[in-house]
């Protein structure tokens, strides 16, 4: 009788014991995910892990990048100081540059800062025998300075520009509607030239100003076909 007693008694101090041990592990489970949380929410742990942030937060530390920051480039900033400021389009720089020299074509125009800070037209124009000038025009007033003769041009420089200007079937305000048309913009450069393959053609430069960026076509100067297409992002 004793003996049934006292295992009745130890299987009780076993359930007993077992509840207990329950109960502790418990409570420790619980400590261990309260202190948990206790360090997803602070900010400076001690050699814990941290959870991944979700996806599309940033990170402290991120840098942002310039295009996101709209930071711009020198050229750029350049551009944005200068084209507003220019009243003058490129094909009027152009018509009163041949006024001044009789019998000219136009070579060349581009819009640059002058020495006095102010936008200005560099202007190059040429007679048939491919004797080329240089032209100052005021891109605020427009009046053309006096002009002045390129004497450094041998005579196989002339020959070449004669031959380019009467190849050259398209005209200036040709090529640049052909870019314009491409690419809505102002133009802040046009230029009779030779490219690579020999062809003559206009190089036109475009300036976007949602982002002052700069494109430039080669337009070939015989039948207005684009013949390269470079955006120079600097």
């Amino acid at each position: 009788m004793d003996t049934k007693r006292r295992g009745m008694l130890a299987r009780r101090n076993r359930t007993a014991e077992l509840r207990a041990a329950g109960a502790v592990c418990a409570l420790a489970l619980a400590g261990g995910l309260l202190a948990g949380c206790g360090d997803d929410n602070s900010s400076g742990g001690d050699g814990g892990t941290s959870s991944p942030p979700a996806s599309g937060s940033k990170s402290a530390g991120a840098t942002a990048s310039p295009g996101a920051t709209g930071k711009l480039t020198a050229d750029q900033a350049e551009r944005k100081a200068l084209i507003p400021k220019a009243k003058i389009t490129y094909d009027k720089a152009l018509s009163a540059a041949t006024a001044a020299v009789s019998g000219s074509k136009p070579v060349k125009a581009e819009l640059k800062k002058g020495m006095d800070g102010k936008p200005e037209w560099e202007t190059e124009v040429a007679t048939s025998d491919g004797a080329k000038s240089e032209v100052i025009v005021d891109a605020v007033s427009g009046k053309a300075a006096k002009p002045r003769t390129d004497t450094d041009a041998d005579s196989e420089d002339k020959q070449k520009l004669a031959a380019r200007l009467k190849k050259a079937t398209v005209t200036a305000q040709d090529a640049a509607k052909v870019a314009t048309d491409k690419k809505k913009g102002t133009v802040s450069s046009v230029e009779l030239d030779d490219n690579d393959q020999g062809k003559v053609i206009w190089s036109v430069d475009v300036v976007t100003t949602n982002d002052w960026n700069k494109t430039t076509y080669d337009i070939d100067a015989t039948n207005k076909k684009v013949l390269r297409t470079h955006v120079d992002k600097d």
